[in-house]
C-alpha cells in the first residue's frame, strides 16, 4: 500500500491536495500548539464515505515532506469521529526503514507513542469554532 504524506510529522500547517491545480495548498493552520505526531497522508485513488480518501499516519525515523509517496505496512486502526461523521485513520509503518521491520502490528508500537497521538487527535480542533473530534 502507498501513502502520499500530505503533512510531515512537527507541522502544525494542515496541507491538502488540490486537485484543480495538482499541488499541495495550506488549508489551514491548527488553532491549538499542538503538532502532528507523525506523518499524515492517505491512500491514492480511494474514497471514504466521508468523501475524502483513505486518512493515513505514518510513523516514520525522520519526517519527510508534502507529496512524498511511501510504501506503507498497515498496523492498525485508529477509530473517530469529527463534525463530518466517521473519520477513522490507518496507522502504519514505511515497509523500507529497517527500524520499523519488527512492527507488524498496533501493540508493537509503545503505549505512550499511541497516547501521544491518541491525546493529538483529541486536541487538535478544540480551538476551532464548530470542530469537534471523538
Amino acid at each position: 500500500m502507498f501513502v502520499l504524506v500530505e503533512i510531515p510529522e512537527g507541522s502544525q500547517n494542515k496541507y491538502e491536495l488540490d486537485k484543480e491545480f495538482e499541488v499541495f495548498k495550506l488549508d489551514r493552520v491548527l488553532h491549538s500548539p499542538l503538532h502532528y505526531p507523525a506523518d499524515y497522508g492517505h491512500v491514492p485513488s480511494t474514497l471514504c464515505e466521508d468523501g475524502d480518501p483513505i486518512d493515513v499516519l505514518v510513523l516514520t525515523t525522520e519526517p519527510t515532506f508534502p507529496g512524498c509517496l511511501i510504501k506503507v505496512r498497515p498496523i492498525g486502526l485508529i477509530e473517530m469521529e469529527d463534525e463530518k461523521g466517521i473519520d477513522d485513520k490507518i496507522l502504519a509503518v514505511p515497509v523500507d526503514d529497517p527500524r520499523f521491520s519488527h512492527v507488524k502490528d498496533i501493540e508493537d508500537i509503545s503505549q505512550h507513542i499511541l497516547k501521544e497521538i491518541t491525546h493529538f487527535f483529541e486536541m487538535y480542533k478544540a480551538l476551532e469554532p464548530e470542530k469537534w473530534v471523538k
